[in-house]
């Protein structure tokens, strides 16, 4: 049985092994990072998945970010461990989180990500909000929290004041 807990700064270092895992070199260079870079993850939104044996099975980080001066999430990265992967645990950690995010009073959320994968919870392009380059429009997707809440969003994404 896995548990789904709020990250601690003490799982911060195996987090960041995880997605060392998961991801590819060099994805401390992508554009959201430098988004992030010196901003902390909202509290209480990023969480952690752990087994019976406390082992690390997945994690999710959500950031503050602005859209045209609107607070948006930013939601990534998510990682589950290799051996762990085909089990729903991606799915049930976004469904998870997108609630409480919702149940906290964020109206949206937004990610770089596959849309045919993103798009299963809802997630659609976003034409006219604007990532740091280099990156791909095509992968630049949004969620509505509340109904309408990205209806006249647009502009650059940049860090919360």
């Amino acid at each position: 049985m896995l548990e789904l807990r709020p990250e601690t700064d003490s799982d911060w270092w195996e987090v960041e092994a995880l997605l060392d895992l998961c991801f590819a070199p060099g994805r401390e260079a992508l554009s959201s990072y430098r988004l992030r870079d010196g901003v902390p993850p909202v509290p209480g939104l990023s969480v952690v998945a752990r087994d019976g044996s406390n082992i690390l099975a997945g994690a999710i980080r959500f950031w503050p970010v602005q859209v045209g001066g609107a607070p948006v999430l930013l939601l990534g990265p998510i990682a589950v461990h290799p051996t762990r992967q085909g089990e729903g645990l991606g799915g049930y950690m976004m469904r998870g989180s997108l609630e409480v995010a919702r149940d906290a009073g964020w109206a949206r959320v937004m990610l770089v990500g596959d849309a045919p994968y993103y798009g299963r919870f809802g997630f659609r392009p976003l034409r006219h909000v604007e990532m740091p380059p280099p990156t791909n429009p095509d992968r630049v997707l949004g969620l509505d929290l509340v109904p309408g809440a990205w209806d006249g969003i647009v502009g650059k994404v940049t860090r919360t004041a």
